[in-house]
């Protein structure tokens, strides 16, 4: 049989009118319209819905396409090679990059952390393609069976094939087949109108959580109307008020099987008990209590944003914060949410409220698949509103990590307070311009985590990074303090704790930046001694305290609670301690005179302020820390003992005998210096949780060293 005898016997009417040919163009014009739509159009309810229908039309598509061009193709294999059949295979191929593409994307949605970007291009650009490529194919076949119903050919070329349409019968096969067509083309669109209309009555059925970003009705606008939140800094991007379940929900990025790790490395972390912290909620109550609820706003930008933004930092509010504030602190969304800082400090920055996906605030486990499955389907919005340049920068840190009080909080005039930014600004491992040699915040506090199987791994932004190198940086946020993740027994608070009191140390490798650091301890003591003395002559000690690997000053933070002092023991040959400075009483309080990082800040009538009461500070007294690569000393004279207690205590005793040296002529004086640390001094501590608290800060020993001192007999 010829080639055109074969393709003759095919009633391409009937193909064109076959139930199978309209359902699969209708699904294929649909998927491909919504396909454009979600790629194209803006984030929104209806694209999402649309993105959901789209991948359940998509699945349904594959089964009935595979059997029409199976068919379809042994009826037209025959057919010569033209730019219609050219356009038809250019079609099926693109269709069939497509299909794959999209099958893959939705298993990688529904059990995956995140899709492939490989695989979404590839739908995205087989989609395009499909476009150009079908369309050719059908418009040039419409259009030639139109061109021929219009011009009258002779009637020997009329051949006798019968078609039934409307009652009607004809022997004109050009009439024939446009009548054919042009059913199809109601029919696909009958099909595709019927799926659009799925995802209209889908979006109009869905009751979306609606936010209340209102003031409370007695909101107090102390401070004015256009600065609600002041006297923090913090501005949102509308100027008004935010629902707290807007910036909340920080555990849903875990559970929804994305971000697994990094909520675990939040948990507890200092941004997570920021709010929760109960020494802050007590100083908090005093401020309160002392200078008006309204005055709390102070702290609430750095500490308790979602508290401050909902407008609960009011008059009546009991406790000045929110139930999802105190327990989320700096939230997930809070922090990817703010859009612009400024270095001036005091929360200085904007905060934009993100749109929700739908399902996002939702219970039950059906809601739960659909927002997890569609962020992962559909993760343009999530990554473009939530990951930004400006969370590289030190600026993004400074926002926070640097504060004042002025005349509107002490009623006084300005003072600094810590300034984290301007210290490492300032310091050695700032080089402006050239990245290879500074080292930023991100880089120390958040150091890369090998074989991370987050979706946030990879960073081409980065000068040393790429989007495949399988690591994400650490939101542990690893800093000084190692108390409150035990004392308040927050998940995988006592690694926590453990892994600060080794970052406090310094051993902690971050080989990221191994080539720009230095090694060693972070802020490493040297204990300089004579190597020899003589019985009842001074004994002239000096430990000297360098400031290593810290990236600002230390200590740094709120220096009027956390102390870092040298703890000094001299013991004889016997054990017998001969001279300390810098041991704990069994109050836990240290002891007086010794050599202390700290500072004593006055009010205004030169009164201490030592509950962190900063809103009454006017300056300070006595300030003592270390500026980056920079060294103290803290010296030390005593005589070296004649004597000893019979009875070996350290204390002095009228019973004495003379000291006998060994046979070897000479006694010994051991002599061990230790760096200590802890986060908050025990008279704050016992101001705000009461002395019957029985807490009390760990301390953490930074470094230390030791001498042997020989003692000449005599």
């Amino acid at each position: 049989m010829s080639e055109s005898r074969a393709i003759a016997r095919v009633d391409r009417p009937a193909e064109w009118r076959a139930r199978l040919a309209i359902l699969v163009s209708g699904l294929l014009a649909f998927e491909t319209l919504t396909g454009l739509a979600i790629y194209l159009l803006p984030f929104s309810l209806p694209n999402q819905f649309m993105t959901l229908v789209h991948t359940a039309a998509g699945l349904a598509f594959v089964v009935p396409y595979a059997w029409y061009q199976t068919r379809h193709w042994l009826l037209y294999r025959r057919a010569a090679m033209t730019h219609v059949k050219l356009t038809g295979y250019l079609s099926l191929a693109a269709t069939a990059v497509c299909g794959v593409s999209g099958v893959a994307l939705t298993w990688q949605a529904v059990f995956s952390r995140r899709i492939g970007y490989a695989w979404d291009l590839a739908h995205v650009l087989s989609t395009f393609a499909l476009v150009a490529f079908a369309l050719p194919h059908i418009v040039a076949l419409v259009w030639r069976d139109q061109k021929k119903s219009r011009v009258q050919g002779p009637e020997s070329e009329v051949q006798a094939l019968t078609t039934q349409d409307s009652g009607l019968r004809t022997q004109d096969p050009r009439l024939s087949m446009v009548v054919a067509e042009r059913r199809f083309g109601w029919g696909v669109l009958g099909v595709t109108v019927v799926l659009f209309a799925v995802v209209g009555l889908w979006a109009y059925a869905y009751e979306p959580v609606r936010f209340r970003n209102a003031f409370p009705s007695d909101y107090s606008f102390k401070y004015g109307a256009n600065r609600p939140f002041a006297p923090s800094l913090a501005k949102t991007a509308t100027g008004g008020a935010f629902d707290a379940r807007s910036l909340s929900d920080s555990r849903s990025c875990g559970t929804s099987g994305c971000h697994e790790e990094i909520v675990r490395e939040w948990e507890p972390s200092a941004h997570r008990y920021a709010a929760l912290d109960a020494a802050f909620q007590a100083v908090q109550n005093v401020m309160g209590k002392q200078n008006g609820p309204e005055s709390t706003r102070y702290c609430g930008g750095c500490h308790d944003p979602i508290s401050l933004f909902s407008g609960t930092k009011n008059i009546f509010a009991e406790d000045l914060t929110a139930l999802t504030g105190y327990q989320e602190g700096v939230s997930c969304i809070v922090c990817h949410a703010i859009k612009e800082t400024d270095v001036q400090g005091n929360a200085n920055y904007t905060l934009a409220q993100p749109g929700r996906y739908a399902y996002e605030l939702k219970g039950g486990e059906t809601a739960r698949f659909l927002r997890d499955f569609l962020i992962r389907a559909y993760p343009r919005y999530h990554v473009e509103s939530l990951s930004h340049r400006l969370f590289k920068s030190p600026e993004f840190c400074a926002a926070c990590h640097k504060q004042f009080v002025d005349q509107e909080v002490n009623k006084v005039g300005w003072v600094q307070l810590q300034n984290q930014y301007d210290n490492w600004r300032k310091s050695r491992w700032n080089h402006p311009g050239d990245a290879r040699k500074t080292i930023e915040c991100r880089e120390c506090h958040m150091p890369l985590v090998e074989n991370s199987t987050e979706p946030a791994s990879g960073d081409a932004l980065d000068y040393n990074r790429s989007t495949g190198d399988g690591r994400h940086r650490s939101h542990r946020f690893l800093g000084a303090n190692q108390f409150i993740p035990v004392a308040q027994k927050l998940p995988g608070g006592a690694e926590h704790a453990a892994l600060t009191e080794k970052w406090l140390r310094g051993e902690v490798e971050v080989p990221e930046i191994a080539h720009k650091w230095t090694q060693g301890r972070a802020v490493p003591i040297e204990l300089v001694a004579p190597e020899r003395v003589a019985p009842g002559a001074p004994v002239d000690l000096k430990v000297v305290i360098t400031s290593n690997k810290v990236g600002h000053d230390f200590p740094t933070g709120p220096l009027d609670i956390i102390q870092s002092w040298v703890e000094l023991i001299v013991k004889d040959g016997g054990g017998n301690v001969v001279y300390k400075s810098g041991t704990l009483d069994d109050r836990h309080f240290i002891e007086p005179g010794s050599f202390i990082f700290k500072a004593e800040p006055v009010d205004q009538y030169g009164n201490l302020i030592d509950r962190h009461n900063l809103w009454e500070m006017v300056g300070v007294r006595f300030r003592r820390s270390l500026f980056p690569g920079f060294s103290d000393v803290a010296e030390y004279s005593f005589p070296c003992p004649a004597s000893y207690r019979a009875d070996g205590g350290a204390r002095p005793s009228e019973e004495r005998f003379q000291f006998k040296a060994p046979q070897d002529g000479a006694g010994r004086l051991h002599v061990q210096a230790k760096l200590q640390y802890r986060k908050i001094d025990q008279f704050l501590l016992n101001f705000l949780m009461g002395e019957k608290s029985g807490l009390t800060t760990p301390v953490t020993t930074i470094s230390q060293d030791a001498k042997t001192i020989q003692v000449s007999g005599g």
